[in-house]
C-alpha cells in the first residue's frame, strides 16, 4: 500500500527586506567570472540542459515549469562537481600564488607534480564524494571518502572507480563529517566539505560559489524569461544558500519566491525556522529517507545564516513526494521532455505536482502564491546515480 503523502510548511516570518552583507559578499562580479572561467575550462565542460515542461505546466494550472537537468554534468550525473572542483582549484591556485579570480584548471594541472602527496578527505552520501574523487584523480592527488550507514553500494563503487579510498561507516552523515574532520586534523589531509561550522567556513564558501554556475547557465538558457518561484532541495543547505546569494546579487531582477525543500526525516532547516530562535538546530537519528543526498541532520552554519534571512518558505515532505517526482519526470506528458532524475533530484518536481494537483494542499498553493501566471524553476540535482533503485521506482 502506498504511504500517505505528507507536506509540512513554514513561511519565513523573519525574511529581511534587504540581504545582509554576509549574503552579498558571497558572490560578486569577480567571483562569478572566476567560477565561470574555471568551469568552462574543465575538460568535457558543457551546459546541462534546461527542460521546459510546457504540457505539465498547462495541465497543472501555471504558466511555465523549467527543470535544470544536472544528470548530464560531466560524467558524474550530479551538480556536486561544480562545488568540489572549484573549491579544490581555488585552494591549489592560492598555493601556487595564481590570480584567485582568474585561474584555470590547465594552469593548475601544469604544476600537478607539486600536489601528488596531497590527500583530500570528505564525507558524502555519494555525489559529493564522487566529485572530490574525480577532481583529485584528474590532478594526480589522493582522496579518502567516508559514507554513512545505509549508503548505496553502487554509489560506493562509483567512487572507488576514481581511485579513491572509500568506505561506509557505522554512523549517519553527520558522524561521517565528524570522522572526516578528525582525520583531516590528525593526518594533515585537506577537508573538502560542503557544510560549515565555526572555524571551518572558507572551503564551504568556495564550494557554494562553485554552485553558482548552475544558475548562471540557467538564466542564459531562459533567454530573458525570469521565474516567479524557485524550489530548491536542501541537505545542509549549501546549494539553496548559494542560489539565494546569486539571486540577491541580481539586483536588476525581482527576487523569485524562494522555497527550501527537505525530507521529513532530515528536516534540520525546517526545524530551525520553526523553532525560530535564530539558531540552527539539528535532527538526530538514522535520517532514514530515500533522499540520500538530503539525509543531513545538521545545517551548514553559513547556509543557515543566508537562508534564515532570505528564503520565503521551508517545506518538509515525505519520501513519496520524491518518488512521485521521479515517475512524473521519467514518464512525461506527450510533448514534454523526459528527465531522468534520482530521488534527491526529483523531490521538488514531485512537490510542485502535489501542491498544484492535489486538493489536499490547496491552502499551501495559496500561501506560496502559485497562480495561473506563475513561472516555476526547479533543479533536478542528480540523475540515476543509483540505476537499480531508479528502475525499481520508475518501472
Amino acid at each position: 500500500m502506498m504511504q500517505e503523502i505528507e507536506i509540512f510548511y513554514q513561511l519565513n516570518k523573519n525574511r529581511a527586506q534587504k540581504p545582509s552583507s554576509k549574503t552579498i559578499d558571497m558572490v560578486s562580479s569577480d567571483i562569478l567570472r572566476s567560477v565561470t572561467n574555471f568551469h568552462q575550462n574543465l575538460p568535457g565542460y558543457r551546459q546541462t540542459p534546461l527542460a521546459q515542461l510546457t504540457r505539465l505546466a498547462e495541465s497543472s494550472g501555471i504558466s511555465a515549469l523549467w527543470v535544470k537537468n544536472e544528470a548530464y554534468r560531466f560524467d558524474l550525473k550530479a551538480f556536486k562537481v561544480l562545488g568540489a572542483s572549484y573549491a579544490i582549484g581555488k585552494l591549489l591556485a592560492k598555493k601556487l600564488q595564481l590570480d584567485g579570480n582568474n585561474f584555470t584548471f590547465k594552469q593548475i594541472l601544469a604544476h600537478a607534480q607539486k600536489f601528488q602527496d596531497f590527500t583530500f578527505v570528505t564525507a558524502t552520501d555519494g555525489n559529493h564524494g564522487r566529485a572530490v574523487a574525480w577532481t583529485a584523480r584528474k590532478l594526480g592527488c589522493k582522496a579518502v571518502i567516508y559514507m554513512p550507514k545505509g549508503s548505496s553500494q553502487f554509489r560506493l563503487e562509483a567512487i572507488l572507480k576514481f581511485g579513491a579510498e572509500a568506505s561506509i561507516i557505522d554512523g549517519n552523515y553527520d558522524d561521517a563529517v565528524r570522522l572526516a574532520a578528525k582525520q583531516s586534523s590528525e593526518k594533515g589531509w585537506i577537508l573538502i566539505q560542503d557544510t560549515s561550522w565555526s572555524g571551518y567556513e572558507e572551503i564551504p564558501i568556495y564550494i557554494m560559489q562553485g554552485y553558482t554556475t548552475l544558475l548562471i547557465e540557467t538564466f542564459q538558457q531562459l533567454n530573458g524569461e525570469w521565474p516567479s518561484h524557485i524550489f530548491v532541495q536542501a541537505g545542509v543547505g549549501s546549494l539553496a544558500a548559494a542560489l539565494q546569494a546569486f539571486l540577491c546579487y541580481r539586483r536588476d531582477k525581482p527576487r523569485p519566491f524562494f522555497v527550501v525543500v527537505e525530507p521529513t526525516k532530515a528536516d534540520c532547516l525546517f526545524k530551525s525556522v520553526t523553532i525560530n530562535d535564530g539558531k540552527p538546530h539539528a535532527v538526530h537519528g538514522d535520517l532514514d529517507t530515500v533522499m540520500a543526498g538530503l539525509a543531513c541532520g545538521e545545517p551548514s552554519l553559513t547556509a543557515w545564516e543566508i537562508l534564515k534571512e532570505n528564503a520565503d518558505a521551508f517545506i518538509a515532505c515525505s519520501d513519496q513526494v520524491a518518488l512521485r517526482g521521479m515517475r512524473v519526470l521519467g514518464n512525461p506528458i506527450e510533448g514534454d521532455e523526459r528527465v531522468i532524475s534520482g530521488e534527491s533530484g526529483a523531490v521538488t518536481t514531485g512537490l510542485i505536482y502535489e501542491i498544484l494537483r492535489n486538493s489536499k494542499f490547496i491552502d499551501l498553493k495559496e500561501k506560496l502564491g502559485l497562480k495561473e501566471d506563475s513561472k516555476v524553476l526547479v533543479i533536478s540535482t542528480e540523475g540515476d546515480t543509483d540505476p537499480d533503485y531508479y528502475r525499481k521506482v520508475v518501472w
